[in-house]
């Protein structure tokens, strides 16, 4: 075992959401690296905006409160719960990676903290901390496209152009070199749209129907919006996570029809198609590497300072329809 924590580094500052639409920084002191594991000193994290909202407002339903637990998580929903897991830091003592080294893990937000060596994947060296961020919803999109690799189509759109949506739709683009067309009423995702190389379908113009649909708006309108785009067998990569929210549909109209397929798409699990292949560690890696294009800084639409995350949540969590990802800075 390696000593490394001095007096100064073995306190930690965490944000923990109390599931009622407030949040609080809390200190807690840290123990020891052991063998086998890293203290790591946080350089920058993001809110995950769908996901962390529906915790800070305390909407994740009873019947998910096991599967929706992230990695290092501490509490239960609703809360008060430690919970966020895009974190990237430096290595800053322990036992396997050499002091320095930037590195990407799935912890929540903290200024330091000591997880196992092998929870902490090195980032390229094309991949800057600063865009690392994106990592854990780049690997939702690379879990996606590789659930739609059987009903892989020319006629591909996406449904709800936030994080998810985007990255998933940029995926597709880079690795089948499709034609992809984002749907989504914010009107600035256009400019976002043009960066990425994707077709924004706001004036009109793109095909009538699509034969690969990926759903990310996590909407009933939006999903509605995808039944009416299908075409005739066309599949739904349904990749929205409604919390404690019901959806309607009209399945009695042209669902059974066109024969159309609503398949879910959930990060949890590795798409069946690479299962035998690729472990979570594997998948969340190949995702990391996947982050060397500078066009991805657009998705980065703004930055704050960790003491101001019981606001932003609180901001993020009220609309801010024009965020994307909103990057926290952590102090020198």
């Amino acid at each position: 075992m390696k000593s490394d924590l001095g007096r100064n580094m073995r306190v930690a500052s965490a944000f923990w959401s109390h599931g009622n639409g407030q949040g609080e920084i809390r200190e807690e002191t840290l123990r020891e690296p052991a063998d086998g594991e890293l203290l790591v000193e946080t350089l920058f994290s993001a809110v995950s905006k769908g996901t962390e909202s529906l915790v800070f407002r305390g909407g994740v339903p009873r019947s998910e409160w096991d599967r929706m637990a992230c990695p290092f998580q501490e509490g239960r929903f609703p809360g008060p719960v430690k919970y966020g897991y895009a974190s990237v830091g430096r290595v800053a003592g322990g036992d396997g990676l050499a002091k320095g080294t930037p590195v990407f893990v799935l912890y929540p937000h903290q200024t330091r903290y000591v997880v196992p060596t092998d929870a902490a994947i090195p980032l390229p060296k094309k991949v800057s901390p600063e865009r690392a961020v994106l990592a854990a919803n780049m690997e939702t999109a690379l879990n996606a496209v590789w659930d739609a690799e059987a009903a892989r189509s020319k006629e591909l759109c996406v449904i709800g152009g936030g994080m998810v949506g985007l990255l998933t739709g940029y995926l597709a683009r880079r690795f089948w070199g499709e034609e992809v067309w984002v749907f989504d009423p914010v009107e600035s995702r256009a400019a976002v749209c043009e960066a990425l190389g994707l077709r924004y379908a706001g004036a009109g113009g793109h095909p009538e129907k699509f034969s690969l649909l990926f759903h990310a708006s996590a909407t009933e309108a939006g999903l509605r919006r995808a039944l009416d785009l299908a075409a005739f067998e066309a599949t739904i990569i349904e990749l929205s996570w409604y919390g404690d929210r019901e959806v309607s549909l009209p399945l009695g109209g042209a669902f059974h029809s066109q024969r159309l397929t609503i398949q879910a798409s959930q990060v949890g699990a590795v798409a069946p198609s690479r299962r035998q292949g690729a472990r979570h560690r594997e998948r969340l890696a190949e995702a990391i590497g996947l982050l060397d294009d500078p066009a991805l800084d657009v998705l980065i639409t703004g930055e704050s300072p960790f003491e101001d995350l019981p606001k932003i949540m609180a901001k993020l969590t009220s609309g801010a329809p024009e965020t994307l990802c909103h990057r926290i800075r952590y102090p020198d």
